[in-house]
């Protein structure tokens, strides 16, 4: 059967060298994000952090996504178990936590991912992750959504190395701008403090063999980045991308009109 689940191929590719590629969708808008599945990327993040996103928007861009084989993540407002539940219940490949300050606080994060005995997310199975009870594999613990955290703030970077080998963990994620307002060093993103991060998120991720990942305005950066050892690339945001079109047509349209 065709579905627009993912069934953890993304989580596979998150424990491979492979390079991933996509970008952050704050619009509240599945268009926007069909559109982004439409131009290549390899996964789409709806923010429900910072973006116009809520909960009724994830499981129709899951389907929309899902149609050109993409899968769909959230970044959550927060560490809460209702929170990642219903991100995964509506069939999303894996949710980011953003703002967790302690490896304490990305273990009991984590644990919201996984059925009891492991965990402690709610069990249903008239939902899409389950294919509302056609497809209950999950229940077994048979497909991982991928468990993304934050790096954003002194105390996760404190703990890096512990929180890279929390067991369920796939991907650490560095936000710069948090980051650099974090270390006091804001958007220095050359700073020697702000690159030791990036140096500490790196070795911690190689030692306990998950990913990295970055968000990136533009390509030139993100292949910086890459280079650096980043798997993970959000290429900036569906509405940073629309606005930089617009304004370069508008701009160049005008320079060129008597």
């Amino acid at each position: 059967m065709t579905t627009p689940l993912d069934h953890g191929r993304l989580r596979e590719r998150l424990h491979s060298p492979d390079v991933t590629v996509g970008v952050f969708a704050g619009l509240g808008s599945v268009l926007a994000a069909e559109v982004a599945a439409a131009s290549g990327v390899d996964w789409v993040l709806v923010d429900c952090e910072h973006g116009a996103a809520g909960d009724d928007i994830v499981s129709p861009t899951v389907v929309a996504t899902g149609a050109y084989g993409v899968p769909t993540l959230v970044r959550a407002e927060s560490g809460e178990r209702i929170r990642i539940g219903r991100a995964l219940d509506a069939g999303a490949a894996g949710v980011m936590i953003p703002r967790l300050t302690s490896a304490d606080e990305v273990r009991a994060a984590v644990s919201h991912f996984f059925y009891p005995p492991r965990g402690d997310r709610g069990v249903a199975t008239y939902n899409r992750a389950n294919q509302w009870g056609a497809e209950i594999s999950a229940l077994d613990g048979a497909v991982h959504a991928c468990a993304m955290i934050q790096i954003e703030t002194r105390g996760a970077l404190a703990d890096v190395d512990e929180i890279a080998a929390i067991d369920g963990v796939d991907l650490l994620f560095v936000g710069p701008l948090d980051l650099s307002y974090s270390l006091g060093v804001p958007r220095q993103y050359d700073h020697p403090d702000f690159l030791a991060a990036l140096d500490s998120v790196l070795a911690a991720t190689n030692r306990a063999e998950i990913a990295a990942g970055i968000l990136a305005p533009d390509a030139e950066t993100a292949q910086r980045h890459i280079d650096r050892g980043f798997r993970f690339i959000a290429m900036s945001s569906d509405s940073v991308l629309l606005s930089t079109a617009i304004r370069q047509n508008v701009t160049a349209l005008k320079g060129n009109t008597p």
